[in-house]
C-alpha cells in the first residue's frame, strides 16, 4: 500500500511534466524569437527585376515589410502589347530604367509571427526614366514625305496605394527559410512625368502642328499625357493615373 502511494505521485508529476512539454512544443510551434526575415522576389529577377525586403514581426498577428527594387537598363516590356508595329519602329532604341520604393503592413490570419495568409495594404513610390532614345516622324508637305529625326529623354514617377494577399510558409523544421507567395497585388496612384523631343532642324509652325498630332496618336493606354510643341521639337507632361500590379515568390532567411 505504501508503494502504491509512493508511485502515485510519480505518475501524477510525470504527467503534468508530459504535458508541460506538450504546451511548449505547441507554443513554440512558431519560435517568436526569429523576428526577422530578408528576402528576395525570384520571380522579378525575370524582368529585370534587382529586389530586397525586410520584414519584421510587431506581435503574432502584425508585420511591417519594406521592400526596394531596381530594373536594370533594358527595352521596354510588352510594348507591342499597346503600340503597333509601325508606331513600335518609332523607339527602336528606347530603354528605360526604374526604381521602386514599398513599405507594407501586413496582418496574419494563420499561425503568425510571418507565417499564413495574410493581408497587407501598402504605399509604393516608382520612378521611371529613359536613356536618350531616337526617335523619327514623317514630316507631309506638297506631296512628299520627309524624315525628321528627333531625340527622347525624360522621367515620370509616382505615388500609389495598394493591398496585397499572399501567404508565407517556413521551409525547414529550424524556420529558417522561408516561401513567400505574392498571390496577388494591386495599387492605383497619380503620377507626373516630364520627357522632350529635340530637333536639329528648326520646325515651322506647320511642322510643329504635326509633330504634334503624331504623338498624341499614339494614344499611349493608362497615361494621360499632353503635348507642347515649339521651334525645337516637343514636350510631353505626363500627369494622371498610376496603376500597377503585383505576383510573385519571394524566397527567404528568418533570423
Amino acid at each position: 500500500m505504501k508503494k502504491l502511494l509512493l508511485i502515485i505521485p510519480y505518475f501524477i508529476i510525470s504527467e503534468a511534466t508530459a504535458q508541460e512539454i506538450v504546451n511548449y512544443q505547441s507554443a513554440s510551434a512558431v519560435p517568436e524569437d526569429k523576428m526577422n526575415i530578408i528576402k528576395t522576389n525570384v520571380t522579378g529577377y525575370a524582368f529585370r527585376n534587382i529586389n530586397l525586403s525586410y520584414e519584421r514581426s510587431i506581435n503574432r498577428w502584425f508585420a511591417v515589410n519594406v521592400g526596394f527594387g531596381t530594373v536594370t537598363e533594358g527595352r521596354v516590356p510588352f510594348m507591342n502589347a499597346f503600340l503597333d508595329d509601325a508606331d513600335e519602329k518609332k523607339f527602336q532604341n528606347l530603354r528605360i530604367k526604374a526604381t521602386n520604393f514599398t513599405v507594407e503592413p501586413r496582418f496574419y490570419i494563420g499561425e503568425g509571427y510571418g507565417k499564413g495568409f495574410y493581408f497587407a495594404p501598402y504605399y509604393r513610390y516608382s520612378k521611371v526614366s529613359t536613356n536618350t532614345f531616337d526617335f523619327t516622324y514623317d514630316y507631309n508637305a506638297f506631296g512628299t514625305t520627309i524624315p525628321i529625326p528627333l531625340k527622347g529623354l525624360g522621367d515620370a514617377n509616382g505615388n500609389s496605394g495598394g493591398l496585397m494577399i499572399g501567404a508565407q510558409f517556413f521551409l525547414n523544421k529550424q524556420h529558417n527559410f522561408v516561401l513567400d507567395f505574392w498571390i496577388a497585388g494591386a495599387h492605383y496612384g497619380s503620377g507626373k512625368g516630364d520627357f522632350s523631343l529635340t530637333s536639329d532642324i528648326v520646325l515651322t509652325p506647320e511642322m510643329q502642328a504635326q509633330l504634334k498630332k503624331e504623338i498624341e496618336n499614339l494614344d499611349v493606354p493608362f497615361v494621360d499625357y499632353t503635348v507642347e510643341t515649339n521651334a525645337n521639337g516637343a514636350r510631353i507632361k505626363v500627369d494622371g493615373p498610376w496603376a500597377g500590379f503585383r505576383s510573385g515568390f519571394s524566397l527567404g532567411y528568418r533570423f
